[in-house]
């Protein structure tokens, strides 16, 4: 057997004078102490999901952190210490974003936010993967697919200079542990490359900024993307203004991962 057992989707808002830090926790306990649990349906050593729920809420609390990996990473270690049932913890986060709108006055988005996985064991075991989910980036010129494979299913046309429409996830690995890079440092690294970059397809684009990703950014160790192609469909063009419209409802999927 490989067991594991938690509690998903624990909503955090903590406030401290005027700065927000939100977001949803997940909670994934690993070993072979439950295993009576499932074989003989003995729960003595069971730590209810319940009880994980109101450990987060609480130990939120106790942290004075502003990163959502500090954040995870001081739960695991809290709840290893304060359960010694608990062999190893998987603690994941999801970026609740509330943008500062004035000093006092935040809107809550639901577009790309920051995401974080800490894996801790008791023999000194950790690592730490972090990455931004939901980037939707539209780039008006400079995105090319030509030359591209052509049977009797082709219909597509080869498009020189398209606009591209592009989700985004991105996620890292670093080098060390307690290694930090800002979340928005790399979309703004990556919308600077997309802007830049004339690709001759989302996988040019997609190797393109990994490489720059790695290259300036040394506290990484590994970078993946996985994109998702929404460009619209041209419809017509007059006077140099162009119209698209919602393609097919199915769309190209890319993956990449790099590591040094």
């Amino acid at each position: 057997m490989k067991i594991s057992y938690g509690k998903l989707r624990v909503p955090v808002h903590r406030i401290a004078g005027d700065d927000v830090f939100a977001c949803e926790v997940d909670v994934e306990v690993l070993g072979d102490n439950f295993a009576p649990a499932y074989t003989e349906g003995d729960n003595s050593a069971v730590v209810a999901t319940d009880t994980m729920k109101n450990f987060i809420l609480r130990e939120a609390l106790g942290h004075d952190g502003d990163t959502l990996e500090g954040f995870l990473a001081y739960l695991g270690d809290r709840l290893l210490t304060t359960y010694p049932v608990m062999e190893a913890v998987r603690v994941s986060g999801r970026e609740l974003r509330f943008d500062r709108l004035t000093g006092k006055v935040f809107s809550r988005s639901a577009d790309d936010h920051a995401v974080a996985t800490v894996e801790l064991d008791r023999d000194g075991g950790r690592s730490l993967t972090a990455g931004r989910h939901g980037l939707l980036l539209l780039k008006t010129s400079g995105s090319a697919f030509t030359h591209f494979a052509r049977d009797e299913y082709t219909t597509l046309p080869e498009r020189g200079d398209r606009p591209l429409f592009i989700r985004m996830d991105v996620d890292w690995r670093y080098a060390e542990p307690d290694a930090h890079v800002d979340p928005l440092a790399v979309r703004d690294h990556l919308a600077a490359t997309f802007d830049d970059f004339v690709s001759e397809s989302i996988q040019h684009l997609v190797y393109e900024m990994g490489t720059r990703l790695l290259a300036d950014h040394p506290a990484l160790a590994e970078v993946s993307f996985t994109a998702e192609n929404l460009t619209r469909d041209p419809v017509g063009e007059e006077d140099g203004r162009k119209v698209y419209t919602d393609p097919f409802p199915a769309q190209g999927l890319i993956t990449l991962t790099l590591t040094r």
